[in-house]
């Protein structure tokens, strides 16, 4: 006889259903973003490799076109270079964030690119160029570096910008994350800063050093190109800083010396040539930037008379500015950095 009873269904509790789900999402929230992640590095790696063969493309281009060296400043070269690669927008050196971004993170760092502006900001010491900003035509942003040094040879093919160019650019332009590594890029970038032990007032400084003394024969064969008006005494100790600096225009103003002074006395008002008393010199804040001493003197870039510089003397309770003769070996110097 048939048996027309109900059967009997197997089939999961909505307890089983909610875990099982609830198992599935965290599942997801582990392995998504890291299949995001290796999606976005491999589409960073990919974009770089792109433009960097376009780019060594062009560099061939105009290295067979006898256009690739020859250039005194990083603008020509980037105007001949917009001729052979897609660039929609230059940048001047004063406007460079309107191409590119003004923060990134390079090794772990946070870097202010308002503060980049010259091939020594990429490394490149000797080169002596500031740097353009560029725009392309598939986002990519860029800054680059010309070293006038470049050699071509228009019958060779095998010309890189490694020689030619330094150069920072981002894959997604103006998206983040603005990292090294990921979507920020280097060609021939050693370091990416400025060459500064501190910086105050908006000026970038070296670190503090006692001058080795320049003698009046050494003074008088390298003044004109140190921007030095006068040579007088064989111990030149300002002479020294100057040399020390590459040149007078290397050396702080006084006005930049007074920003120093505000600083180590926890106030704003000294002014490039006044003398303020009623101060406390704060001995940490001067360890700090490197000057030594319980009281010390700085020179200034500015030759006072025909034996002397102004300085500024930094004491526990006042600060005046004065000038000291030339020959003086107790004075400190700090450079202006890049």
């Amino acid at each position: 006889m048939m048996n027309c009873g109900f059967r009997k269904f197997l089939a999961f509790t909505l307890a089983e259903v909610l875990i099982t789900l609830g198992i599935i999402g965290v599942v997801a929230a582990l392995t998504i973003p890291t299949l995001v992640s290796n999606y976005k590095q491999r589409a960073w790696d990919t974009a770089a490799t792109v433009f960097e063969r376009k780019l060594e493309e062009s560099l061939k281009a105009m290295n067979t076109q006898q256009t690739l060296a020859g250039y005194s400043n990083t603008l020509d070269f980037v105007n001949e270079l917009s001729n052979h690669f897609k660039i929609t927008k230059i940048c001047q050196n004063d406007d460079l964030m309107s191409c590119f971004e003004d923060k990134v993170i390079w090794s772990s760092e946070e870097v202010d690119m308002t503060k980049i502006k010259t091939a020594k900001n990429f490394g490149q010491d000797d080169w002596d160029t500031d740097i353009i900003g560029v725009q392309l035509a598939n986002g990519t942003t860029g800054l680059i570096a010309y070293n006038p040094d470049c050699k071509q040879n228009p019958y060779s093919n095998q010309i890189t910008g490694t020689s030619c160019l330094a150069m920072l650019y981002d894959t997604d332009g103006f998206k983040t994350p603005n990292t090294s590594g990921k979507d920020l890029r280097s060609i021939n970038v050693s370091k990416l800063g400025r060459n500064c032990a501190f910086e105050l007032g908006g000026s970038c400084f070296g670190a503090p050093f006692t001058p080795t003394p320049l003698t009046k024969a050494e003074c008088e064969a390298e003044k004109d190109s140190l921007g030095i008006k006068r040579c007088y005494y064989d111990d030149d100790y300002w002479a020294g800083a100057v040399k020390a600096c590459g040149g007078v225009s290397k050396m702080p103003t006084m006005a930049q010396v007074a920003e120093i002074a505000n600083y180590v006395y926890n106030t704003s008002g000294i002014g490039a040539k006044e003398n303020v008393f009623n101060l406390t010199l704060d001995r940490d804040k001067a360890a700090e930037l490197g000057f030594t001493g319980s009281s010390f003197s700085v020179w200034s870039g500015e030759e006072y008379s025909s034996n002397g510089a102004s300085t500024r003397c930094f004491i526990s309770t006042y600060t005046s500015w004065n000038y000291y003769i030339r020959g003086n070996s107790l004075l400190q110097a700090v450079c202006l950095g890049d």
